[in-house]
């Protein structure tokens, strides 16, 4: 049975703060440095107060150029903090980028206008929140591929082998969300909506479409990365040896 979302006041959100306050003094008295704590506490509330103004106006002005300008931004942010723990360049952030946007791209495009149907095509309060979740979990993803496949081509293992690893490493955490789903976690745009009162059976309905999305974006966003590495490659590719021949 749906149910009107609660609505939450100032003086609510100041009593969910109490635990904040809490957690901060233990930090306090066991470690002498909560200044770590109150800097995240701090910074969360600032970043969330000007992103809610900031999606209010978007939502309201509903420009496609708009829409376009903070897509882009997302995805230029998306390939930039995804190479944050390899030897960042040039090449390799062009090959992040052009790999979500074709990977993660895509699967939006696909889901927006196929799916969904939105008109118009960039509405914005089904578009920036649907590019926030693949993005995302694509630019995850693609950090651990890009760091697995660079560190086991500084040991040495061919390329071809070391595009194998990196991907099935890279998977593993979206592998395992869907292994968890509905048995561990609730995941956060199905708990929101049956917050806010739709039915639990048309939730599900969004998840399963969210959780294809983000499995087939992360997939299809770091094959291509990897692939584009593996061409780009200054070393010669090198060829598996073969298990069953014998050394001359």
């Amino acid at each position: 049975m749906a149910s009107e979302m609660i609505s939450l006041s100032i003086a609510d959100l100041l009593i969910s703060l109490l635990p904040v306050a809490l957690t901060l003094m233990i930090l306090y008295r066991w470690t002498s440095d909560a200044a770590t704590g109150v800097y995240s506490v701090l910074r969360m509330l600032i970043q969330l107060l000007v992103i809610g103004y900031f999606l209010d106006y978007l939502f309201n002005a509903s420009r496609a150029w708009i829409v376009l300008a903070v897509l882009s931004g997302m995805l230029l942010a998306a390939g930039w903090i995804a190479l944050r723990t390899v030897d960042r360049n040039g090449r390799l952030l062009k090959n992040a980028v052009l790999s979500l946007l074709a990977g993660s791209g895509s699967v939006l495009a696909l889901t927006t206008t196929v799916v969904l149907q939105l008109e118009p095509w960039y509405r914005p309060d089904y578009l920036i929140p649907l590019a926030g979740m693949v993005f995302a979990n694509s630019m995850n993803a693609l950090s651990l591929a890009a760091d697995r496949y660079q560190t086991e081509r500084q040991r040495g293992v061919p390329a071809p082998t070391a595009r194998g690893v990196a991907l099935h490493t890279a998977m593993i955490p979206v592998i395992n969300a869907l292994f968890a789903v509905g048995l561990v976690s609730l995941p956060g745009m199905m708990t929101g909506q049956i917050l806010s009162g739709v039915s639990p059976l048309i939730a599900v309905r969004y998840q399963v479409m969210i959780m294809c999305m983000v499995f087939g974006a992360s997939g299809m966003t770091t094959a291509l990365y990897l692939q584009l590495c593996v061409r780009g490659d200054p070393s010669p590719v090198q060829q598996d040896p073969d298990p069953t021949a014998r050394p001359e």
